[in-house]
């Protein structure tokens, strides 16, 4: 799986789940913390989420602001998890969509 395609689930997610559809002003770099978006029940829900849609097991310890605070971090955290190509960093579609960040 490409970043842009989780980069789109994960954002698909949190809009549908905590926005109510409204994305409109959700940046892929914008804190969940820091705009409220999330508690600690939507991280246990967010960590759910993603351990169904991916297959993996999160620990305990990688449940931090680091790894799952904004659409960019998480869509770099699944990246690593997954052991994508280096040619499928968000970084390179990031620039690829015009710097949409």
């Amino acid at each position: 799986m490409q970043s842009p395609q989780i980069e789109t689930r994960v954002r698909n997610f949190i809009v549908e789940s905590y926005l109510f559809g409204n994305a409109t002003t959700l940046k892929n770099n914008d804190s969940f913390l820091d705009l409220g978006i999330l508690d600690s029940t939507g991280i246990l829900e967010l960590v759910s989420f993603l351990e169904d849609t991916y297959s993996l097991r999160i620990a305990d310890e990688d449940v931090s602001p680091e790894n799952l605070d904004s659409i960019q971090k998480i869509t770099s955290y699944i990246y690593s998890r997954l052991s994508l190509p280096q040619a499928d960093t968000p970084d390179s579609f990031q620039a690829a969509a015009g710097g949409k960040a």
